[in-house]
Parts: structure tokens; C-alpha cells; sequence
């Protein structure tokens, strides 16, 4: 069979493929036991997994009390370790599992890894419980003094590195590194898996059995998702399930997969058959985020000092096969899919940009605002922000001054939306043509359109961003007031805006904080909560149905101008935006993840309230094309705007684009290094 393009296989762009494994549990029955991970590891192995974990002593099972100091139990169990062991030679994989461990006079607790056919470490359990119905003490002897230091531990006649401070690393494949600890050790106040993950491990695994009880199932959710989230890296954990001992206790077989604190799979929990819980980890994203991260390497430095894990060499399969992504991906990331999600960011954004508008104005003591009013999304949310704004200040709406300012391009639908919107929120409402300054000004600098050629050029254009801005500047002046600006994150990741006295000036932005694709949930989660009075809810409806466009150049042949005819969709371009900026991701890698998310439009969640137009697919050469034009103007052209932009606040996760934030870069510098690994890893 042909390679597959590396393009198109996962590993490539940073992915590790894991599986929590459920088994059917067999008490006191290590062959039996073996035999259901040897299946498991067999079907984690087809599905392209490259490690698997699997419960707390899944080779003996756990509740099996004293019979865990039978000599011919413990002997069994060594022999079955070797079975499971061989079989992640031809599975491909590293697998983690339970068994009780003899070292000297002692038993432990272990989390015993294989890879490529052997068992390449032994990890101890640290913490014991020996409080309710756990007695842990009575046969084992805790991990805590044990250190990986020349420590081994002799199994089926073979030496074994065994300890606490264990790493297993994939040495052909970078960020596929992992560690284990063992149930009880992640309730503790300091899990091992901290000091595993700032000693360089991303993979964080638990071999659990943790029995269950009403309530417990969210707890252990919690602590994965903390523990992810805190030690940034990923989480698996595997419990025990059916088929354990039901002498006291109970068991769910509670499976999950988390990363970075959210959760990417869960499993069936009470299901009576073995079975894997599989998800892509991203260890390039979370190595990404820790190198962003100071606080991450300062704790490294304080808590491990001078204390080094010792690094267990592993190789991972060969060859990983092409396949999608088996995690969840948003194609909006500003916009949860989920509706509770996007409700609550809807709420919070909102808030986010009424209370940096009340701020400022308490600051300055302004009572009147100057706003641009175009009938189109981005002046229609900063609209709502300061009606909203005016409304917790207990200052009259008359104070906000709106002013629709058509041009040459004006249509008669967006000014009458325009006019609708304002007369329906009460603001103080005018209209200023500007028409006759831009035709003199046209004039008197010589261009072709002053003496009737049909020239709409990115003059035509300015001169009517200019002047628009330009009024709106002594408007505020003569009103004393200050102009409230409208321009979103989205065009000023792609330099879409009029430098200086254009749109790109105000003297507070409200809405650089926001993503295009959010801004239109925005409003019509004001619009559906009527939070800004029930006259202007048809209206916002309205604006909603309108082609985003500058309009700015006079219709051709009934085809208005384009906004995303010429920047690309902003689907793509906030996709771009968020993965290349919140990550550092490389371009390919980010025209894969826009491809699994964009390539089928029946597959996955849509935001809830998306028009069924809207829910359209791209392939990969679409994405392609718009991810070159965004490159060389996010990182080549645009720079010297974002380098001035205005006050605002921040909103999204993404980040924001202010030099005074989140993102700081030269104005003078080239894409070149981002087109080209565009161009050489991603197939036309």
C-alpha cells in the first residue's frame, strides 16, 4: 500500500492517538485478565492508537483483598505481564496496566508500561488511601522513597527500571512523552503528575479503580480536568469497571480523555462489554503553550531543582496511518457550538465591552457619544454595547449620537436599516452626505473620478473612509464628546480598515476585542433577550440577513461589493487568526485542522441560530488559497495598524491584537517563512 502523504496523516502535525481502556474485569484471574488486553490492545492498535490505559491492577483485578499476597497469584501475574507485554510489538503501541509487583520483601502497586513487544519501566503508587473502604497499607508499600536511580525490579527473569521518577518518551516522535501515576496519587494535594509534567511530560496517565458512589463520577471528572488544566498537558484516566468484586463496593468503568482542561472523550460508564475510549492528544499544542507560559518553567525550576526523572526510550509505530482527527474541533473557535456555551460567552462578551465602555466614560466624564451608524454588523453591536452602556448609567439614549454618513456606494437598504436601528433605540439620530466634500476633494487632488472617468480605485475608496471618520472626529469635538469605534478583531488581523483618520481611528473601540463570526451571535442574542428594548428586535433580525460590504465602490452589474470576495470568508479567516495566534501553529498544520473542520458540512455541530446558507464545506485548496492571502497580510502587511490601534478591551480566549496585549510584532517584517512551510507541507 502507497504512504500516505504526511500532510495527511495526524502524527504529523503533533497529534498522539490514546485510548483509555475498559476491560471486563475476571477476579483473580490474570489469564483470563490478559486475555481481554490482549484484545484491547489488538483494537487499539487497528484503530490507530498509539498508547493505551488501562484500570488499576487490571492483571489481578482489585477487589481482591488478601488473595493478593497468594504467592501463585503473584506468580501467575508475572507471567500474564510478559503476554500483554509481547503484544504491543505488533500492535504498534505503548500500553500502561495494573499489576501487584514483588521488589525485595515488599509488594507495590504498579502501572506497569510496555512498548515494542517488552515491559520498558514499573511505576509504583505513591499514595495508599487506607481510610473508608480502601486498606491499601495492609498489603502494599508505598512508591514515595523509591527513585528510578538504579533502581530495577527483576520480572520473568528480566531487569526492569522501577520508580516513582519515570518518564517514557517516544524518541521518533517529539512531544510523545508520558508519565503515570496510580488512582489515590491524583487525590492527593500534590499528584505526582505535577512534578511528571514539569519534568517534561504531556501525557499525564492514571491507572484507576476508583469505586463508585453518587456524585463521584463529576469529582473525578474535576480532578482530570484540573489536573490537565493546571499541569498543562493531557489527562487519561481509566477505572475499573465490570466484572470487579461487588462484596461492598460498586464500579462504573468511568473512562475520559482531557486536555489542556477540557474534556475531549468520555466513555460508557456501566457497560458490561470491554471496550476503548479513543482520542488525538495534541502534544505540539501543549508544548506550545508551556513554552508561552514563564510560570510553567519557573515551577519546574522550583519544585523538581536539581531532581531528574530518568527518560525511558520507546519507538512508536513507523508508519501512522492517515485518518481523521478523533477529538472535538470547533469550526468557529470564538463560537461554541454547544447552546449553554454560547449563551454564557454571548452574556460575558457583551458585558466584557459594556463595562469598558462605562469605564471610560466615567473616566472622562463624557455624557455624549459619537458613533458611525452603516446598517451593517460591526457599528450595529457597538451601537447596542453603548445603548446598553447608557442604560446602566442611567444617562438618556439621546446622549449617543448616531450619524449615517452615505457615500457614493450607499445602498438604500443599509441606510434604511440604519435610520430603523436609531429611531428604534432612541439614540439622536442625523445624516451628513458626504458625497459633495468626497467629489471636491477628489477634485483637488487630481483624480480621474472628479472629471467623470469611472476609476474606484483604494483613493475612491479612502477618501470616503477619511472623511467619514474625519466628520465623526468634530462631531465629537463640537458635542463634547468622543467617537466610539466599530472596526472588529477579524479586520484588524487582515489590516481591513483606513489607517489613521479612517475607520481604523476612535477615540475607544469597543468591538476590537470581537471576532467578526462572533459579532453576528452577538446580536442576535440581544435581539432574542430584547436587552435593549423589543422596537429594535426586527431590525437587528434585518441586519443580520445583510451582506457584510464597505461599501464603497458603486454596484457592478447588481453585485454589490465584497467584503469576503476580497479578505475570504471570515469563517476561514477567524480560524486562521485563533490557531496561528493563540497557538503558534504552523500554517500546514493549521490548513489541516481548517480541512477537518471544514471539509464536510453534514459532519459535526453547528452554533445554534446558524443559517442553513451559512453552513457551508471548503477544500483544501479554497483553504489553501484564503491561509496565503492571510499570511502575507496578517504578518507582512498589516502589522503598522495593529501597532496603533485605540483603546479596548479584550474579550475572546483568542487574545487580542493590541501591541499594549497580546500580540506584539515588528512592522517591517515578511511572511516568507510562514509561506513557505505552507507551500512546501501542504498538497495543492
Amino acid at each position: 500500500m502507497a504512504r500516505p502523504h504526511p500532510f495527511h496523516v495526524p502524527a504529523t502535525h503533533g497529534f498522539v492517538r490514546v485510548a483509555a481502556a475498559t476491560p471486563v474485569v475476571h477476579t483473580a484471574d490474570p489469564a483470563a485478565n490478559a486475555e481481554e488486553h490482549l484484545t484491547l490492545i489488538r483494537e487499539a492498535g487497528e484503530r490507530g492508537c498509539d498508547l493505551v490505559v488501562f484500570p488499576e491492577l487490571s492483571l489481578s483485578a482489585y477487589a481482591i483483598d488478601d488473595l493478593l499476597m497468594q504467592d501463585a497469584l503473584l506468580d501467575e501475574i508475572e507471567r500474564q505481564i510478559e503476554r500483554a507485554a509481547a503484544a504491543t510489538e505488533d500492535a504498534g503501541l505503548a500500553a500502561v496496566f495494573g499489576a501487584p509487583v514483588r521488589l525485595g520483601d515488599r509488594l507495590y502497586n504498579c502501572g506497569v508500561v510496555a512498548a515494542n513487544g517488552e515491559v520498558r519501566g514499573v511505576v509504583p503508587k505513591t499514595y495508599l488511601p487506607n481510610y473508608r473502604e480502601y486498606y491499601e497499607k495492609r498489603w502494599f508499600a508505598s512508591g514515595a522513597e523509591v527513585r528510578s536511580g538504579g533502581q530495577a525490579v527483576k520480572l520473568n527473569g528480566e531487569w526492569r527500571l522501577f520508580g516513582t521518577d519515570l518518564l517514557f518518551e517516544a524518541d521518533n516522535r517529539p512531544g510523545f512523552v508520558f508519565g503515570v501515576e496510580v488512582c489515590e496519587d491524583f487525590w492527593a494535594p500534590l499528584p505526582p503528575s505535577t512534578r511528571q509534567a514539569l519534568a517534561g511530560a504531556r501525557i499525564l496517565t492514571n491507572l484507576s479503580a476508583s469505586n463508585v458512589l453518587i456524585g463521584k463520577a463529576e469529582d473525578r471528572a474535576l480532578l482530570c480536568a484540573s489536573q490537565s488544566a493546571r499541569a498543562m498537558a493531557a489527562y487519561v484516566f481509566a477505572a475499573s469497571g465490570w466484572g470487579e468484586s461487588t462484596t461492598d463496593l460498586a464500579w462504573d468503568g468511568q473512562a475520559m480523555i482531557h486536555e489542556l482542561g477540557a474534556c475531549l472523550a468520555s466513555g460508557e460508564r456501566f457497560a458490561l462489554k470491554s471496550h476503548l475510549t479513543v482520542a488525538d492528544v495534541d502534544v505540539a499544542r501543549i508544548g506550545g503553550d508551556r513554552l508561552r507560559n514563564g510560570t510553567f518553567a519557573d515551577a519546574g525550576r522550583f519544585e523538581l531543582g536539581d531532581h531528574a526523572f530518568e527518560t525511558v526510550l520507546f519507538e512508536a509505530r513507523e508508519v501512522p496511518a492517515a485518518s481523521d482527527l478523533i477529538r472535538p474541533l470547533d469550526r468557529f473557535p470564538y463560537v461554541p457550538d454547544d447552546p449553554a456555551r454560547l449563551d454564557q460567552d454571548c452574556y460575558e462578551a457583551f458585558n466584557i465591552q459594556v463595562q469598558g465602555l462605562m469605564r471610560r466614560m466615567t473616566a472622562t466624564g463624557a455624557k455624549r457619544l459619537v458613533i458611525g451608524v452603516s446598517g451593517g454588523l460591526d457599528s450595529t453591536q457597538a451601537l447596542l454595547v453603548a445603548c446598553r452602556a447608557f442604560d446602566r448609567l442611567d444617562l438618556r439614549r439621546t446622549g449617543i449620537l448616531g450619524y449615517t454618513l452615505p457615500g457614493f456606494a450607499t445602498s438604500d437598504g443599509t441606510k434604511a436599516n440604519a435610520w430603523a436601528l436609531m429611531k428604534a433605540l432612541g439614540i439622536t439620530g442625523a445624516e451628513i452626505d458626504i458625497r459633495p466634500t468626497a467629489e471636491l476633494m477628489l477634485k483637488e487632488i487630481g483624480h480621474p473620478f472628479a472629471a467623470g472617468e469611472p476609476v474606484h480605485d483604494i483613493t475612491f475608496e479612502n477618501v470616503q473612509a477619511g472623511l467619514r471618520t474625519d466628520y465623526l472626529f468634530r462631531l465629537a469635538n463640537q458635542n463634547r464628546g468622543f467617537v466610539l469605534g466599530t472596526g472588529d478583531l477579524s479586520e484588524l488581523a487582515l489590516g481591513w480598515s483606513t489607517y489613521g483618520v479612517g475607520d481604523h481611528m476612535s477615540h475607544y473601540n469597543v468591538n476590537g476585542g470581537v471576532a467578526k463570526t462572533l459579532i453576528r451571535h452577538l446580536i442576535r442574542w440581544v435581539a432574542d433577550r430584547e436587552l435593549v428594548g423589543v422596537e429594535a428586535v426586527p431590525v437587528l433580525r434585518g441586519i443580520l440577513d445583510t451582506e457584510i460590504s464597505p461599501e464603497l465602490v458603486p454596484a457592478q452589474d447588481g453585485q454589490i461589493q465584497s467584503t469576503e470576495g476580497t479578505v475570504g470568508p471570515y469563517a476561514l479567516n477567524d480560524f486562521f487568526l485563533f490557531h496561528i495566534t493563540r497557538y503558534g501553529m504552523t500554517p500546514s498544520k493549521v490548513a489541516w485542522l481548517a480541512h477537518q473542520a471544514w471539509k464536510d458540512a453534514s459532519r459535526g455541530d453547528w452554533p445554534a441560530g446558524t443559517p442553513e446558507a451559512e453552513k457551508v464545506e471548503y477544500d483544501l485548496g479554497t483553504i489553501k488559497t484564503w491561509l496565503r492571502k492571510f499570511l502575507i497580510r496578517f504578518f507582512q502587511t498589516s502589522q503598522f495598524k495593529r501597532s496603533a490601534v485605540p483603546n479596548g478591551p479584550k474579550v475572546v480566549t483568542g487574545g487580542s491584537l493590541s501591541p499594549r496585549g497580546d500580540w506584539r510584532a515588528p512592522s517591517d517584517a515578511t511572511a516568507r517563512v510562514w509561506l513557505d512551510e505552507l507551500e512546501t507541507n501542504v498538497p495543492d
